[in-house]
């Protein structure tokens, strides 16, 4: 059942995003060669913790930290660890706040010091294909138009896109229905109706879509070895379009 969320719910969820994305916004000074994701880690959780909030995926499921932290070559869901970043990684970091029970959703994905043009562009083409899916999150449309805005674009850009993991409704939990592909055929799936709130979350590969399960049991790695990339907001659909709860300033 999809849970549609009133006003006043959706401007918790808002006040929610609001305080993630300040985060993102501290973290894009944070991320330099040198630092571990493990420090990330524990700077996202003291942030959270000043501001009212707790990081909702820390015990999620026995997730042990208030982030995923995913370098270079992984996917997503990575553990953060002491290693030390270096000039040219890129690295994903996405979490999930929890403000009085009400939940935003938001990865971003960084570079580390001077990254090649090759990883600039993935970012680039990654985060221009949230917002294509975005702008499809409108009263009417379907959940296969999303999907099929985002790929359209990727691909024409020559990129992958990981189908094992996907968007999802969120509200007092992280995962609701609807389920949110970032690949699809228009007019297809369940229509968009004022007050569903998603998060929309493509994760693109240089190379190949397919994935492959460290032996941690939580981190994706992309099969051959590229580079891969994720930008994530949480959404709501209202009367005058979609709503970015997770925009950062």
């Amino acid at each position: 059942m999809i849970n549609i969320k009133t006003e006043s719910e959706i401007e918790k969820m808002k006040n929610a995003g609001h305080i993630l994305a300040e985060c993102h916004n501290r973290l894009r000074n944070l991320v330099q060669p040198g630092v571990t994701t493990l420090e990330l880690d524990q700077y996202v959780d003291r942030f959270l913790q000043d501001h009212g909030a707790n990081a909702a995926q820390k015990g999620y499921m026995g997730y042990p930290y208030a982030i995923c932290a995913s370098v270079n070559d992984e996917v997503c869901h990575g553990l953060p660890n002491k290693k030390r970043l270096k000039n040219g990684d890129i690295l994903t970091i996405d979490f999930v706040v929890d403000l009085d029970g009400w939940l935003a959703d938001s990865a971003w994905s960084y570079g580390v010091g001077t990254i090649s043009s090759e990883a600039e562009r993935l970012l680039d083409v990654t985060k221009k294909a949230l917002y294509k899916g975005i702008e499809k999150a409108h009263i009417g449309n379907y959940l296969g138009d999303i999907g099929y805005s985002i790929q359209s674009y990727a691909e024409k850009k020559g990129y992958s896109i990981v189908r094992e993991f996907i968007g999802h409704g969120i509200g007092r939990n992280i995962h609701e229905e609807p389920q949110v592909h970032h690949v699809g055929e228009r007019y297809t799936g369940i229509q968009l109706k004022e007050g569903m709130v998603i998060t929309i979350e493509p994760i693109l590969n240089q190379g190949m879509p397919f994935i492959a399960m460290a032996q941690d049991g939580w981190t994706a790695l992309t099969f051959d070895g590229q580079l891969s990339a994720q930008y994530e907001h949480t959404v709501a659909i209202t009367k005058n379009g979609p709503l970015i709860l997770t925009e950062q300033p």
